[in-house]
């Protein structure tokens, strides 16, 4: 078979021959190629940017129905990310995850789902009328992680719902660990139901052997990529893609059309053109590089005093591999917890009580700031982390005169963890969504049912769902998320100070 020829940009070259064309633009965008554009974001974006900004024109195509330059685009990736299909995402991998749940489960029908999916995932269930069976993640008690599902307890969810339809896991996980996938593929397979796989933060997984293996290669069906969130496309630009016949391709698309924008932007298009034949040709040697960068930064960082990075010392059922360009490094040990070094680390200004160094992390959490590195970053931005950490540990050290001025002791040994939190599910999201919703306040929600999918955020993983029972233990995990610095997503107010619930109105 003759190879593909992955030099090919066919959206980027289709729209140049527009952006050069001298023509009367009598179509949308309104700003007419810039022109119309509000001078202050021209001066700071520059003009020729806002000629790329294209809709659907003649010698375009349409990415509902493609069968030009979006088509061509799209077969390009999927021979690159080793795919039989793969669809172009505009609405984010959001719109993938919904529509993967869309596209395999209906009214009623069960789908097996990990507790620390994203939030995502739990929009898909109720737009299909699914039934969630949710099973717990591996957890770390020593780390305060949760990681990937175990395969044995997707063969006892399994077997005690033989009618599921589908089953989706998370792979990696925010803090890079994946599980046993191949053996889950097995087992999932066995049951003659497809595999679906959030790959959001996996979209590099297959360009080096030193990364852990992409889904599609060891078994899934169907998995969503976040293009943008590792790979050089513009942001809300992802990649959904299907390797076997147990997906239905055309339930697929249907469910695209409903959740995708009719105007797609042309630059996130041609963003997702361009990276993936970026890494299609030079995916190894840019994931070379990105790897180094990591194990320098991991290196430099285990010799600080008081800091250290996760590591996969032991493997378990939960967490066979470590996504080396993750970067979770652990803060405790300065008597500080994530959102605590966060803040310190990303504030610029220089004060009395802090000094700031313009380091921003993609997650803090109770005990850990989590890192991106990525294709994009240099060996300056590791030296700036690294001399970052290095300040933030000598201001923080257990002899530190800037310790002895806090005044208390870290304790989080209370904090029970979200996967366990046990709740339970009254009636289905889909009905709590449809159903008639209050406000009540905070501490008069106890026993009642929620309307909201309520989780600290990022990494989105919901503590209540819609549907759920609320529970005491459901609320003190929240209140003291917030009490430590975190933030709450997902639900009407923000502060908790009231939560949206669903009455029976008979």
């Amino acid at each position: 078979m003759d190879r593909v020829n992955q030099s090919q940009t066919p959206i980027i070259d289709a729209l140049e021959k527009w952006v050069v064309k001298s023509h009367a633009p009598f179509y949308t965008p309104g700003h007419k190629r810039g022109a119309g554009m509000n001078s202050s974001l021209i001066d700071r974006w520059g003009a020729d940017v806002l000629k790329w900004d294209l809709p659907e024109l003649p010698g375009l195509d349409n990415l509902h129905a493609p069968t030009g330059i979006v088509a061509a685009a799209q077969a390009l990736a999927a021979d690159a990310f080793g795919a039989q299909q793969t669809w172009f995402l505009v609405n984010g991998s959001t719109a993938g995850v919904i529509a993967a749940i869309l596209a395999t489960c209906g009214m009623g029908e069960k789908i097996i789902l990990p507790r620390n999916m994203h939030s995502s995932a739990i929009a898909g269930v109720i737009h299909a009328g699914a039934v969630p069976i949710f099973i717990e993640p591996e957890y770390d008690r020593e780390l305060d992680i949760a990681h990937s599902i175990a395969p044995s307890a997707i063969k006892c969810a399994l077997e005690q719902h033989p009618d599921t339809k589908a089953v989706m896991v998370v792979y990696p996980t925010y803090y890079g660990a994946c599980g046993d996938l191949a053996a889950i593929a097995e087992i999932v397979h066995s049951y003659q139901i497809p595999l679906l796989v959030d790959e959001a933060h996996g979209a590099h997984l297959g360009f080096h052997a030193d990364l852990p293996p992409a889904a599609l290669s060891v078994g899934a069906d169907l998995t969503v990529q976040s293009t943008h969130k590792l790979l050089g496309a513009l942001t809300q630009s992802a990649m959904l893609h299907v390797n076997s016949s147990r997906i239905d391709v055309e339930r697929v698309s249907r469910s695209l059309r409903l959740l995708q924008t009719t105007s797609p932007s042309y630059l996130l298009l041609a963003s997702l053109d361009a990276a993936r034949q970026q890494m299609a040709l030079h995916g190894e040697e840019l994931m070379v590089k990105t790897i180094e960068l990591a194990n320098i930064a991991r290196a430099r960082i285990d010799r600080i005093d008081g800091l250290s990075t996760l590591k996969l010392d032991r493997p378990t059922p939960g967490w066979k591999y470590l996504d080396p360009t993750r970067l979770t490094v652990t803060v405790t040990g300065l008597n500080l917890t994530g959102f605590e070094a966060d803040e310190i680390l990303t504030n610029l200004a220089e004060t009395h009580h802090q000094v700031g160094f313009g380091i921003v992390a993609e997650l803090p959490s109770i005990r850990h700031l989590t890192f991106i590195i990525s294709l994009g970053n240099t060996i300056a931005d590791i030296d700036r982390l690294v001399a970052g950490l290095t300040q933030l540990a000598s201001n923080y050290d257990s002899h530190s005169e800037r310790l002895r001025q806090r005044h208390r002791q870290l304790d989080l040994t209370s904090i029970a963890p979200p996967t366990h939190i046990v709740t339970e599910m009254a009636i289905t999201p889909r009905q709590a969504d449809r159903g008639y919703h209050i406000s009540v306040p905070f501490d008069r929600a106890i026993g009642k049912i929620s309307a909201e999918s309520i989780c600290p955020y990022p990494p989105g993983i919901p503590v209540l769902i819609p549907g759920e029972i609320i529970t005491p233990l459901a609320l003190s995990y929240l209140r003291q998320i917030l009490d430590l610095g975190g933030e709450i997503g997902g639900c009407s107010d923000p502060t908790l100070e009231i939560i949206r619930i669903v009455v029976d109105r008979t």
